[in-house]
């Protein structure tokens, strides 16, 4: 069993007016065979989490930890915490413009495995995997995310799940922008990730449709930087009726 463990996390960013605190102690602990679902309105965290996590330099980590089977991953490169077992399904993929979905993920896989794969096999891999996620061949040949769809880049983010494989997947918001279609393929290629028994994911969303295909194991409450609440399946079912108010309120209360 692998662990992914967040202790005390503080990130900043820098604004026109400085330095901004947005994580204010973060707790958390994804073992590999769990699904976590974080919560919460908008502006609470959720994404700052993730990217700090897969180490964008926009965020400033001023405190805490992160570590991978007790190993510092905040020392990493970016690379270096893929190589690790880390992967991020961003909330808006970027298009690569000529560069190809197929060279993308055989080179992604090449610096993660340490050698290239077999270039047959790969390619029977990667269209398999494209129509898992109802994405025609022809897609391997286009530039990466260039010209998709929003359910179109969603869906080659989870092919590209499937084929590299990590141990956990940070997954930030992979349901926004989804039709009902589009939203059981990406939820149908988390769970066969999942499935695997031995992978752990870390599932950020605003709203509960998603996890009627995902069931996550702990659902966790993020407002204003922290983690305000944490429980089980239940706590979605609670917060899909009530919403974030009492948890918007607190916060506010407690930093007047």
């Amino acid at each position: 069993m692998a662990t992914l463990e967040i202790k005390d996390l503080h990130v900043t960013v820098t604004t026109e007016e400085g330095e901004k605190e947005i994580l204010k102690g973060v707790d958390l602990t994804v073992r590999t065979g769990e699904v976590h679902a974080i919560m919460g309105p908008n502006g609470s965290g959720k994404s700052t989490l993730a990217y700090s996590i897969a180490g964008h330099p926009k965020y400033n980590i001023t405190g805490g930890t992160v570590t991978l089977d007790g190993v510092d991953i905040l020392s990493m490169s970016v690379d270096e915490r893929a190589r690790a077992g880390l992967f991020l399904a961003m909330q808006y993929p970027v298009e690569v413009p000529g560069v190809s979905v197929a060279n993308f993920l055989r080179t992604a896989k090449t610096a993660i495995d340490g050698e290239a794969p077999k270039l047959r096999t790969w390619v029977k891999d990667v269209n398999a995997a494209l129509e898992r996620v109802t994405l025609d061949k022809d897609f391997a040949q286009r530039s990466v995310n260039e010209g998709f769809s929003g359910g179109e880049k969603k869906r080659h983010e989870i092919a590209q799940l499937e084929l590299l494989n990590p141990k956990f997947a940070v997954l930030d918001e992979t349901d926004s922008g989804l039709d009902i279609d589009a939203l059981r393929v990406v939820s149908d290629g988390v769970n066969r990730y999942s499935d695997q028994g031995d992978r752990g994911v870390l599932l950020i969303t605003h709203y509960t449709r998603i996890l009627r295909y995902i069931k996550p194991d702990y659902v966790h409450v993020f407002v204003a930087g922290r983690v305000a609440d944490q429980g089980g399946p239940e706590l979605a079912d609670e917060l899909e009726a009530n919403g974030y108010d009492k948890y918007v309120k607190a916060a506010a209360e407690a930093s007047a």
